[in-house]
């Protein structure tokens, strides 16, 4: 019987599929960043510097109890100052662009935060390292509401939407690079993140003086104060259904920044620069994959991918306990983090689609307002379970929430086809 030929595909036909497939993925993101304003280039290069400097964030519980000898309490409340400095620095940033205009405030925020940044490395106290924490987080947050600001007004309408986007890629590669450089940083000395930090803010801050000394402030913002929008927030049953989702969502999310480096360092028995990769993976996962499966998604209910989604996010998580290699670890981060695809920028359309044209900002306003709220709860609660329970049942709680969060969309997803009819 005569031998099975079974046919190859020449190696250089092979190879030129391979490019072609490869230069229509380049072209698709090409295109979509293309025709934009320079200045908008450069804000971007600010929001990663800024993003970048979130290394410190992410190690900090791991500073505070290891180096500084702070019970595991107190390393939460640490970083839950930050999050009350962040929320009424973001809330200050938006409102001083209509005072003094978006570049000074750009300008205000890298400076502080330089200064901040490196002052953090000097003090041993408990009560100094607080207020230090929250100092920082109101000078650091108020650069990302200024820098959006910025971004609109220096766009054209066809193109803003476009920039907002280089906007979110931009913090999301800062949120890569700086969790895997402040891995390496920390295991050579914790001070040296505050350093790196302080300097990098305030090497930001000189580029983008010298970019846009010669150039005027974007204009003021031409909303009128006049306009009233049609319903109040407070009176939508659905979207405070929503905010107490976004809330619960984010205390699951918050928990990146508390307790899941002090779990991947104390249980997983990892270094420093293995958890910033871990990290990594989360956010090099979001550059590279979540635009085109947010537009393969376009036409979807949205309310019913976020349940598919806060499912995921928690399942991610509550997967933690069952492994303790960094391949384990790496696959647990990629579950969570395609949750956090399907249920963040979702349940900003799910408000989106609550308000008119009046109340759009007044919406977004409380549903950023539900996560800033988590980012001080969060980091509280989860150390306190993670301290006093045990950390693996930290975890499957998680999972448990996923459970209440898909019941909670349900509802949603019934109040709203209610509404409909």
């Amino acid at each position: 019987m005569a031998p099975i030929i079974t046919p190859r595909i020449p190696c250089s036909i092979e190879q030129d599929y391979n490019q072609a497939m490869v230069g229509r993925f380049v072209a698709r993101y090409k295109e979509a960043y293309s025709g934009l304003p320079k200045a908008v280039w450069m804000l971007a290069g600010v929001e990663l510097a800024n993003r970048a400097g979130t290394m410190v964030f992410f190690f900090m519980t791991l500073y505070a109890t290891r180096h500084l000898g702070f019970s595991l309490p107190q390393a939460g409340q640490i970083v839950s100052s930050y999050g009350i400095g962040s929320l009424i620095g973001a809330y200050l940033g938006g409102r001083l662009c209509d005072w003094v205009g978006a570049y000074h405030v750009q300008r205000i925020s890298l400076g502080l935060s330089g200064v901040f940044f490196i002052l953090l490395s000097f003090p041993e106290s408990f009560p100094a390292v607080m207020i230090l924490m929250f100092l920082l987080g109101a000078s650091a947050e108020a650069l990302h509401p200024s820098n959006l600001t910025a971004v609109s007004q220096l766009c054209s309408p066809e193109t803003r939407t476009r920039g907002f986007s280089l906007s979110r890629l931009a913090a999301n590669l800062g949120l890569s690079i700086g969790p895997v450089v402040g891995g390496y940083l920390a295991l050579i000395n914790y001070k040296w993140l505050f350093w790196v930090d302080g300097v990098t803010s305030l090497a930001a801050l000189a580029i983008f003086q010298a970019f846009f000394s010669t150039q005027a402030g974007p204009p003021a913002s031409s909303r009128s104060e006049d306009r009233v929008p049609s319903k109040s927030a407070f009176k939508d049953r659905p979207f405070l259904l929503i905010w107490i989702l976004s809330f619960l969502v984010a205390i699951v999310f918050s928990q990146l920044f508390a307790t899941f480096p002090l779990y991947i360092r104390e249980v997983y028995q990892l270094q420093e620069n293995a958890i910033g990769q871990l990290i990594a993976v989360n956010t090099v996962q979001i550059v590279v994959i979540e635009m085109l499966i947010i537009h393969a998604l376009q036409g979807h209910d949205p309310a019913r991918v976020a349940r598919v989604g806060a499912l995921a996010l928690c399942a991610g998580f509550a997967l933690m306990p069952l492994g303790r290699s960094f391949l384990y670890g790496a696959f647990t981060v990629m579950v969570w983090t395609f949750g956090e695809i399907l249920t963040l920028p979702l349940l900003v359309t799910l408000a989106a689609g609550r308000a008119d044209q009046a109340g759009q900002g007044r919406y977004q306003g409380l549903l950023g307002l539900s996560f800033a709220l988590a980012m001080i709860v969060g980091p509280l609660v989860g150390t306190w379970i993670y301290n006093s329970t045990g950390p693996d049942r930290l975890w499957y709680g998680c999972g448990l929430l996923g459970v209440v969060l898909a019941a909670g969309f349900t509802l949603l997803i019934a109040i709203m086809e209610r509404e409909k009819a």
